[in-house]
């Protein structure tokens, strides 16, 4: 797979993680100051991520039949223009042009807009990855892949204060990554391949390679790696009848109870992380900006330390990833519950997403090696679904439980993280290593 590819997938990826995280920076204080209850600021992620869970599989199986090109195009579209829209509202919502029920409501209409088009980007450039790679690569393409959204987390916090600007002021972010959307989707069209697969006229020899998604040369027909498709089946893929794959599918559910487990986790114990700061410095939203920006730079530093370094350096399997993934996130989140000051939560913060850091990928290369190079579009799909599926009620929850007690989402997702490690440790799918086949 050329660098080049890969760098405009990275990209595509890089700015969704990057804008999601400055919106999730800003959003705190954005709702302190127009007086939007805490509980609706996690609605409005939880209403987009409901749709987001629906509209990935859909995606997915689009990208196997019209290319994954053309489906990155879609949700980058939707990124940008979900993007610019909530601007508008937030920045009338700050202006007093709104009351605040009327700036939630506009603003989490505009927002789905993310949840139902932006959700094409994210199985389609896994898919590509996954089709490109050989099985022994492809832990290591898909851990790369990953780092994407820790660099975004970076980036997202750090540059969202930079764009606090003048009139728009805490509106300014969202406008900037609508800005970025448009130089993404330049270099989608412009740096990727067309693969369409309407283009090829028959799916014999190399063409029906490139109409799958394969390396020009690659076979037409594949033995069944994995447990995955037949030579039939990898056919119908390339002329647009691609196999569903549920993700109740035996061969990946085990795969998506973990991941699904650990990211609503995740998704629990950050969505009152920003909360967590403004009140244990106790002072004004606005000025606790810089110290949110801080901790989630922190947390997206660990993640990349593990997905661009630890991960290549000791060449880890799923199952290694998942355990030790799990144990460590385990420590941080406690660590974020018991922290006295500042900057041991900050450490702490570090910690835990150093251990989802690990864990995230494990997950997501163990479903997509469970299965053969054909399905790939499909548990690309599963994999985006359940991922979404994690923000749907898990912010309100962890709203919920930190509004009662601001530790109890920490100390509960540190044991809830601890039974996890054990069912990664005792399931027979999650703690067998893959056999890895060259392709």
């Amino acid at each position: 797979m050329p660098r080049s590819e890969f760098a405009v997938l990275f990209a595509v990826l890089l700015t969704v993680a990057a804008g999601n995280t400055a919106l999730q920076t800003v959003l705190p204080a954005i709702a302190r100051v127009i007086r939007i209850p805490d509980m609706l600021v996690a609605v409005i992620f939880s209403f987009s991520a409901l749709l987001w869970t629906f509209t990935a599989p859909y995606w997915a199986r689009q990208s196997d039949i019209r290319g994954r090109r053309r489906l990155m195009e879609v949700g980058v579209i939707g990124f940008g223009v979900s993007m610019l829209g909530c601007g508008i509202v937030i920045y009338a919502g700050l202006q007093g042009l709104l009351v605040p029920i009327a700036t939630f409501a506009l603003f989490a209409g505009l927002r789905s807009l993310f949840g139902i088009f932006g959700s094409a980007s994210n199985p389609a450039a896994q898919a590509y990855v996954a089709a490109r790679t050989s099985e022994a690569q492809r832990t290591n393409a898909l851990a790369s892949l990953s780092s994407a959204f820790g660099l975004g987390t970076i980036l997202g916090p750090a540059v969202a204060p930079l764009f606090i600007i003048g009139a728009v002021g805490l509106a300014g972010p969202l406008f900037a990554f609508a800005i970025i959307a448009v130089g993404v989707f330049v270099a989608v069209r412009h740096w990727l391949p067309d693969d369409d697969p309407t283009h090829f006229p028959r799916p014999a020899g190399t063409d029906a390679a490139a109409a799958r998604g394969l390396p020009h040369g690659a076979p037409a027909s594949e033995p069944n790696v994995g447990g995955g498709a037949t030579g039939g089946s990898l056919q119908a893929a390339a002329a647009g009848r691609t196999p569903r794959l549920s993700w109740r599918d035996p061969r990946i559910l085990p795969f998506m109870i973990f991941g699904f487990a650990s990211g609503s986790i995740q998704a629990a114990t950050g969505q009152a992380l920003g909360f967590l700061v403004i009140d244990k410095l106790g002072g004004s939203a606005m000025a606790a900006q810089q110290q949110i920006a801080i901790v989630f730079m922190a947390g997206a530093g660990a993640t990349l330390l593990v997905q661009w370094g630890l991960i290549p350096l000791f060449r880890m399997a799923p199952p290694g990833l998942m355990r030790w993934g799990t144990l460590i996130a385990a420590i941080g989140t406690i660590g974020i519950a018991l922290a006295p000051d500042f900057y041991t939560l900050v450490l702490a913060f570090a910690l835990s997403s150093m251990g989802y850091g690990f864990a995230r990928p494990g997950f997501t290369a163990g479903a997509s090696l469970a299965v053969g190079r054909a399905e790939q579009g499909g548990v690309a799909g599963a994999v985006t679904s359940v991922n979404g599926s994690c923000f749907v009620l898990a912010p309100a929850i962890g709203i919920g439980l930190y509004q009662f007690m601001p530790t109890l989402p920490y100390f509960l997702g540190g044991v809830a993280l601890i039974g996890l490690f054990v069912f990664c440790s005792t399931s027979p799918a999650l703690r067998t290593e893959p056999v890895l086949h060259d392709e």
